[in-house]
């Protein structure tokens, strides 16, 4: 490869770059400027339109950089972050102008490109978080039914999981993945057709069961390639991807959607979704599907291990939807609009981020699983518990740290749960199941908590009770399988 070409990847990570600064202040300081003093509104709405595109494409040339020059997981973060910081891209640049040399393209790992696809996978998730419930209302759909629009991915989800896990075990990662990442495109173009309710529920629900295909094949294939005793550290690299994907969907998401609709954020993320589908078939066509294919699949079998995780699963996911269903409605209340509750959502993901890819990350690989996904379903309690009671929407921020900690110490806990629970030869229809519980929790979490006449705080505090009860009912099972342990020990 010329050096041309191995700088291509810096080079448009730096352009873009300077493209998304420019965008940012011209944003700041004239188009708002022109909205609220001018009496423009307008402006806001078209420069936050090209704002949104640029930052999508940049987004994509940090993956790209990532993908292609391998670097540290933090220097992806901090190109993350300064997109936020006004003058933030321009001292990025400069620094990364110093060592461009140095930022070459390499041979693409097979698992990075996996990686990309359950970055773009949960970018599809968190974008819908902070939007979805307002434009069901926008459509004229009830608090009820709005519920239930934003249950109906998960809920469908549960089925293209399963699916998705016993056809990963038979017939390889590729064509499951490949399957998915198309439907998912076209499912995404679709909601600009939406018009009504009903035809948004129908939507959601095709979506999410297509959407089920990519989780399921995609981790199984990571769980794979995990090293033995650093399946802990192993999955935090992973969940960082989730994590970056939550820093970026609600914030984009939001932003975009306040300037522009829902369906225009739909339409950005599935352009992203159709460039990585090409690739994907470009470099995974061959090699994994060869290498799944001479795998012989064996039955899922049960055991406490496995039981730990998928309530795990459940109750994270049951957290992450009453958020994404109850979180904009009660930030709404306090006259606030979707890019608040957006960047709320990102602030948990950067929190989780931060200890994925720092040094903590080395903590998941001594803290015994068990104790990490009582730890983790702990803190989520305590945060949905303060969302409920506390009116003063500064202290969010800080409850939303509180949660991404939490978040951080339960998802690679329950992950370890499950691989050590598997083997290779059923791990696919295990994947398949653990993330059916996932979805479950989803819609128990939106859809479940819609069914309840009351109020928006009332909710919260079930959510948290719920949680606060799992982690009890896990220490208590832990306490008697210990003492029964010790009591059946030769003295």
């Amino acid at each position: 490869m010329s050096i041309r070409k191995q700088k291509l990847p810096i080079q448009c990570l730096r352009v873009l770059g300077l493209l998304d600064g420019i965008s940012l202040l011209v944003l700041l300081f004239i188009a708002m400027p022109l909205k609220y003093w001018a009496g423009m509104p307008l402006a806001v709405t078209i420069v936050g339109a090209i704002h949104g595109l640029i930052f999508t494409l940049y987004a994509l040339s940090i993956a790209a950089a990532q993908l292609f020059i391998q670097w540290k997981l933090y220097w992806s973060v901090l190109a993350v972050a300064v997109a936020f910081i006004p003058f933030g891209n321009f001292v990025l640049d400069r620094y990364l102008k110093k060592r461009e040399d140095s930022f070459l393209a390499k041979p693409i790992p097979l698992l990075w490109l996996v990686y990309s696809i359950i970055f773009f996978t949960f970018i599809d998730l968190f974008t819908q978080l902070p939007v979805m419930s307002t434009y069901a209302e926008s459509l004229g759909a009830s608090l009820t039914v709005a519920g239930f629009i934003v249950g109906a991915y998960s809920l469908a989800n549960t089925g293209g999981n399963i699916l998705a896990g016993n056809l990963t075990d038979r017939i390889g990662a590729f064509k499951v993945l490949a399957a998915g990442l198309i439907g998912t495109c076209l499912l995404l173009v679709s909601y600009s057709l939406v018009d009504s309710p009903a035809m948004l529920l129908v939507v959601r629900f095709v979506h999410g069961f297509i959407g089920g295909f990519i989780v399921p094949a995609a981790f199984t294939f990571v769980a794979n390639q995990s090293k033995k005793n650093k399946e802990g550290s192993q999955n935090a690299v992973t969940g960082a991807f989730v994590g970056v994907a939550a820093i970026v969907g609600p914030a984009f998401s939001g932003i975009v959607a306040a300037r522009t609709s829902a369906p225009t954020v739909f339409l950005i993320v599935a352009a992203a979704g159709a460039v990585l589908t090409v690739i994907t078939f470009i470099f995974m066509r061959k090699l994994v599907f060869k290498k799944d294919a001479e795998q012989k699949s064996l039955p899922f079998v049960w055991n406490n291990q496995v039981g730990l995780s998928f309530a795990g699963a459940f109750l994270l996911m049951f957290s992450q939807g009453a958020l994404a269903y109850l979180l904009p409605l009660r930030v709404g209340k306090f006259g606030y609009d979707s890019s608040f509750s957006g960047t709320l959502l990102s602030v948990f993901g950067l929190v989780v981020v931060c200890i994925f890819v720092l040094r903590t990350k080395n903590l998941f690989d001594r803290i015994a699983p068990q104790t990490g996904l009582m730890i983790g379903l702990l803190l989520l309690g305590v945060s949905q518990l303060l969302l409920g009671l506390i009116d003063d929407v500064r202290i969010y921020y800080g409850i939303m740290a509180l949660y991404g900690i939490g978040f951080a110490f339960l998802f690679p806990s329950i992950n370890v749960l499950l691989m050590r629970g598997t083997t290779k030869e059923n791990r696919g229809k295990a994947y398949g199941y653990f993330y059916a519980f996932f979805s479950l929790g989803v819609v128990a979490g939106s859809s479940g908590l819609g069914l309840l006449q009351t109020t928006i705080e009332t909710l919260f505090i079930v959510t948290s009770g719920l949680l606060l009860f799992g982690t009890l009912s896990m220490l208590l099972l832990k306490r008697t399988r210990d003492r029964g342990m010790h009591m059946s020990s030769p003295s």
